[in-house]
């Protein structure tokens, strides 16, 4: 039997261009995953407000093969036609496989198929599935996702795997201030504030190659006051603590301070003092593409 041999995965994604540098000159090693399909379209990414709470990976629609994104060793196939169990899974029919480094892969919501072997080595780019309906989807397609078991933590699957054609920098729908009266105001459309602690919240999207493709969530927001960066919204890991899910914006916090039942994500929050005020917001997303806007305002 072909011995698994677990290989280092790129831990960080660096800023654009840097890792192909690397690359040439041998620092660094190759991206070793690929997608499962390089046919299905991608319509809900990692990260986006999915009613309140975080998409934990990629939402794919398309038909077709499913294949294993790398070497791996299957742990766990679950089919959705089991009836062991009552609980409906939002998974549908899922396979995890160990990938290395406690990378586990996790290939969800497609079709009933015979399950490869337990404990077996699956060779990079083998079929383990179709693509279809199952679990919580409505169209035909696939989920998948990536947890780091060492780190206790969901990976963006675009920060180890190379990332998808991308031409179009993410869009700012709107920017918000909410004071401590739980009043918000819209800084395009005024010119003076009152002195207040405010909320900033950020509506912001992207999308790839047009824009009527189905709105993605951004890979990384940045506000700053006055030219003092006061959040730094990172989509490029959800780690677990105590049971509680954590997102990064300069430091770990819970994710029900980012996401809420609106589409705005809470960057951060500042003490507007008497003066003149210039907030700017900066979405990027995972190509290194970016959008800014600028807003001027009084504060009384």
């Amino acid at each position: 039997m072909k011995r698994f041999v677990r290989k280092p995965l790129i831990r960080r994604v660096l800023p654009p261009l840097i890792p192909g540098i690397l690359l040439l000159f041998g620092m660094i090693p190759a991206y070793p995953m690929d997608w499962p399909s390089q046919n299905a379209q991608l319509v809900r990414n990692f990260g986006w407000n999915d009613g309140g709470r975080p998409l934990l990976g990629n939402m794919f629609r398309g038909e077709g093969a499913l294949r294993s994104a790398d070497l791996g060793e299957l742990v766990f196939y679950h089919a959705s036609s089991n009836t062991a169990s009552t609980l409906p899974s939002p998974l549908g029919s899922w396979a995890a496989l160990e990938h290395g480094d406690g990378i586990i892969g996790i290939y969800s919501r497609f079709e009933d198929r015979q399950a490869p072997a337990f404990s077996a080595v699956i060779e990079k780019d083998t079929v383990i599935a179709s693509m279809g309906i199952s679990g919580w989807s409505s169209q035909e397609g696939y989920y998948f996702s990536l947890f780091d078991r060492r780190e206790r933590r969901w990976v963006n699957p675009s920060a180890l795997i190379s990332s998808l054609a991308d031409t179009r920098p993410p869009q700012i729908h709107s920017v918000r201030l909410r004071n401590s009266r739980d009043l918000t105001i819209d800084p395009a459309q005024t010119r003076t504030i009152r002195q207040d602690r405010y909320t900033i919240l950020v509506n912001a999207s992207d999308t790839r190659l047009n824009p009527n493709e189905s709105p993605l969530a951004p890979y990384r927001i940045l506000c700053s006051v006055n030219g003092v960066e006061i959040g730094a919204l990172s989509f490029e890991t959800f780690s677990t603590r105590d049971g509680v899910l954590m997102i990064y914006r300069n430091g770990l916090v819970p994710v029900k301070e980012i996401y809420g039942p609106d589409p705005d994500y809470e960057i951060g929050e500042v003490e507007f003092s008497r003066g003149q005020a210039a907030v700017e917001v900066i979405a990027q997303d995972m190509a290194g593409n970016t959008r800014s806007v600028l807003y001027r305002f009084q504060v009384e």
